[in-house]
């Protein structure tokens, strides 16, 4: 492997380890904040102890991809400079407005919540917690818009003396239309992990509270399980709606992307959609099973009897257009990745809609097979976004910024150009410590949340607005 295979490898290991936390952050902030909002307005404790009890998974989550997510932006400049220069007008700036603006905002206000539970009115308190749930999602929305420039260049032009990308328009970059699709997709994805594990958790605390005989418990988690469901419910058609629309962005801007998710080598009429392939799916295209007629036709262009171009198509204008070259990404993996994405995406869907029907009318299941169940439902959506950012990274090779078929001459970058001029060997040392540290991290992680989801609900004690002169010694909520 030369350098280049290692950065890759690198960057896959580390944005996939991060992404194991990002969406749970982005869709636990607002339930928590929901949570305190009706403890705000009803008064029943039930929700504060559940807002300190998912507060304290969400803060442990939340600090683990703040962590990780720093090494990324580091490997811009160290494994892939040569980019970093090509578009670093222009890809630097949403990533400044992240953190000089979001995460300012996210991390502040979080603070805030996190020490202002004696310390703040209740109202003014609340609207912390709020503010670093938005806070997160602009946070997501300037990351999605610098990724949307690199699958979709725009409000850009090419300076050839210079041989880089300027920024010409921060708006037309921020409100790229493959960006404005992409947030709603990834954030809706996100509500689903937030949803499932909030449903899931409180599943499993009622069941094994209605075996220990903790009535308190099992009636304060019964409407956490309602309100995860209803959030996974919600999460789950803006994914199906943005990725209907997703899908038809992708065929007329990387439309070799969606001829290798279905593994299409030949252009085609009507062209339909394998449930599975067996066999070479590289070179053949006769390995596609169980074909669903038209499907992928109207995924890409809502008409089932639409043309489909073929991968080996593709290749032989890509060639004219762009030069000798292999312009075909690795297409068992963009085949699998997509199939599954969707494949958990709509396991997701059924347990979903299962654990609402069996929790109608205030009923909660209480065997411990439940219990059990509920917690295998958690890596669902986890797994189903992951590979939905696989599919969406792989199937972009081998650009590292993709040509905009529109227009904006120069500005595309094979990612072999991008890559910094350094050893495969200096690039392994890092690849390997960064492992292990993320190996090292994740169990760390693993134990706090399992420690803190088996210590179960905080106790019922309201918080108590300090004044000037009380010398009460500080107790804060964590």
């Amino acid at each position: 492997m030369d350098a280049l295979d290692v950065a890759r490898l690198q960057f896959g290991v580390t944005t996939v380890y991060h992404f194991f936390f990002v969406p749970l952050t982005i869709g636990l902030a607002p339930l928590v904040a929901i949570m305190q909002t009706v403890w705000w307005r009803t008064g029943d404790e039930r929700w504060l102890r559940l807002t300190r009890f998912f507060g304290k998974l969400f803060l442990i989550n939340f600090s683990m991809g703040v962590v990780t997510g720093i090494v990324q932006e580091f490997q811009f400049g160290m494994n892939w400079s040569e980019y970093s220069r090509f578009v670093g007008d222009v890809f630097g700036a949403p990533l400044a407005i992240e953190g000089l603006a979001a995460f300012f905002i996210e991390s502040t206000f979080l603070g805030l919540w996190i020490f202002g539970w004696d310390r703040l009115p209740r109202g003014v308190h609340l609207a912390t917690i709020w503010l670093a749930a938005i806070g997160t999602w602009l946070s997501a929305y300037f990351i999605l818009a610098a990724n949307s420039f690199m699958q979709h260049p725009a409000g850009v032009r090419f300076n050839a003396e210079r041989g880089r990308a300027e920024l010409i328009s921060i708006w037309d970059l921020l409100t790229n239309v493959t960006a404005l699709a992409t947030f709603p997709h990834t954030v809706g994805g996100a509500v689903v992990v937030g949803g499932t594990f909030v449903a899931a958790i409180s599943a499993w605390w009622a069941a094994r509270a209605h075996h220990s005989g903790d009535v308190s418990a099992v009636d304060t988690f019964r409407p956490a399980i309602r309100l995860g469901l209803v959030a996974l419910f919600v999460g789950g058609l803006v994914v199906a709606v943005s990725g209907d629309t997703q899908a038809k962005l992708m065929f007329q801007q990387q439309p070799m992307k969606m001829a290798a998710a279905e593994a299409l080598c030949d252009t085609e009429t009507g062209a339909g959609f394998s449930v599975f392939a067996i066999g070479d799916v590289e070179n053949r295209c006769d390995v596609r099973q169980l074909t669903i007629p038209g499907l992928t036709s109207w995924l890409a262009t809502g008409d089932f009897d639409a043309t489909i171009k073929g991968v080996n198509d593709l290749q032989a204008e890509y060639e004219q257009k762009f030069g000798p070259g292999n312009y075909k990404p690795l297409i068992p993996v963009t085949y699998w990745s997509f199939r599954l994405m969707i494949g958990f995406g709509a396991l997701s869907a059924v347990l979903g809609l299962w654990a609402l029907w069996v929790t109608r009318k205030g009923r909660v299941p209480t065997s411990r097979r439940w219990a059990l169940a509920a917690l295998w439902c958690i890596p669902a959506p986890f797994l189903a976004n992951s590979f939905g950012w696989i599919f969406t990274e792989m199937g972009r090779q081998p650009w590292v910024v993709a040509p905009n078929p529109t227009g904006i001459d120069g500005v595309r970058m094979l990612t072999h150009d991008g890559v910094s001029p350094v050893s495969a060997a200096t690039v392994w040392i890092s690849l390997v410590s960064f492992t292990l540290l993320y190996g090292a991290l994740a169990v760390v992680w693993f134990g706090l949340m399992r420690r803190y989801v088996r210590e179960g609900l905080p106790a019922a004690n309201p918080p108590q607005l300090r004044t000037p002169d009380d010398d009460r010694p500080l107790s804060f909520a964590y």
